[in-house]
């Protein structure tokens, strides 16, 4: 793992500490990575409250309220559903964080329009919901990666200012 990685995961969790405040998690790409960089840090128990492991569809609406429609119309690896993945998380957990991440790892199950390394991920900040697209390269482990630094830093910077 990458030092970023770790370092960003670790004031993520000090912030979420200081400010009395839980975190939850929705993936299907990064297949429980963000979870387990949480739980990497000494104290994330405090506010960690659950994780999910969405990788078909079916689980995404049964655990996560993502609308049948949404996946038909936009697929899995889209911004709707990445947002209503993190809305769904937020009206079930009540966290004061929710994170929806979806997207393609690769190396295959691309294609011109949704191309490997393309992920989308909603971040939910006391019920407030962005979408951050992302386009990362590199292999399979990096673009994980990548994904979850991306999305360590958008929650940095947003419940910094809270």
């Amino acid at each position: 793992m990458k030092a970023e990685v770790n370092g960003l995961n670790e004031e993520v969790v000090k912030m979420l500490i200081e400010k009395k405040k839980t975190i939850s998690a929705a993936e299907s790409c990064t297949g429980g990575l963000f979870a387990a960089l949480i739980t990497n840090v000494p104290g994330s128990s405090e506010v960690f409250n659950e994780s999910y492991v969405t990788y078909s569809n079916e689980i995404k609406e049964k655990n996560l309220g993502v609308k049948h429609d949404t996946l038909n119309k936009y697929g899995a690896v889209s911004s709707q559903t990445a947002f209503e993945m993190a809305k769904g998380l937020y009206e079930r957990t009540g966290a004061y964080v929710t994170v929806g991440i979806t997207g393609i790892a690769g190396p295959g199950g691309g294609s011109d329009e949704k191309p490997v390394g393309l992920v989308y991920a909603g971040v939910s900040v006391d019920g407030n919901i962005e979408v951050i697209e992302m386009h990362n390269t590199g292999t399979r482990e990096e673009i994980r990666e990548k994904t979850c630094i991306n999305v360590f830093k958008n929650i940095k910077e947003r419940i910094s200012v809270q």
